[in-house]
């Protein structure tokens, strides 16, 4: 009895610090996109510098799921929980890595005013931050019915992603002397379709928590 309690505290302390992971990474993208919107260096460099704890709650997270399988040898729905943890703060981790690819796209684009601006680009990045809100309470809740309402969002980001291409590649048609400046904007525009697709893995997780099975969504 003392074990299993032990056992739970722990699985607890997991999930705990998964979504303490969670809202690291929503407040990376959060002022990645801030530092984009207001061209602030200083906004981005601080991205960068504090991707640093979450890339070590990522390990954090691995170390801990590693070490309760190995002592616990969980089964069936306990080892579901740990498995989850473990492709979750993958997930996360890996957008933490697309919000330093903004903020440094940012770095690159100092107060560069040659652009058009590209509406389609903010809404982007308001969408995958309530895309991962959401899907962080989703996870908090095992709400597997939300969890595929917000893999079905992605398409919305997909569709955004397609509309900033074309601005894109028709401001360089226009603007052949800018290349650079406007391929950082394109460049923005993948990594938070990438992000979206990360939010989409975590709803995928989400469902095989509940049921046991692993699916695809939003293919």
């Amino acid at each position: 009895m003392v074990v299993r309690k032990l056992f739970t505290e722990q699985l607890n302390d997991l999930h705990q610090h998964l979504l303490e992971m969670g809202m690291l990474v929503n407040e990376a993208i959060f002022k990645a996109m801030k530092s984009l919107s207001e061209r602030d260096i200083k906004l981005a460099d601080q991205v960068v510098a504090e991707d640093k704890a979450i890339n070590n709650m990522e390990l954090s997270l691995e170390q801990g799921s590693f070490e309760l399988i190995a002592l616990q040898q969980p089964v069936g729905t306990d080892l579901r929980k740990i498995v989850t943890v473990l492709k979750a703060s993958s997930d996360l981790e890996r957008m933490g890595d697309h919000a330093v690819s903004i903020a440094k796209a940012t770095i690159r684009l100092g107060d560069s005013k040659v652009l058009k601006p590209i509406p389609e680009i903010p809404e982007m990045g308001e969408l995958v931050k309530s895309m991962l809100h959401d899907v962080l309470n989703a996870y908090l809740a095992g709400d597997a019915v939300a969890a595929r309402e917000i893999a079905a969002r992605d398409n919305d980001v997909d569709k955004l992603h397609r509309v900033v291409s074309r601005k894109c590649i028709e401001q360089m048609q226009e603007n052949a002397e800018h290349l650079e400046e406007i391929s950082h904007l394109l460049f923005v525009a993948q990594n938070l379709e990438r992000i979206g697709d990360y939010i989409t893995n975590i709803s995928e997780w989400i469902v095989y928590l509940d049921s046991g099975e692993i699916e695809e969504l939003n293919n």
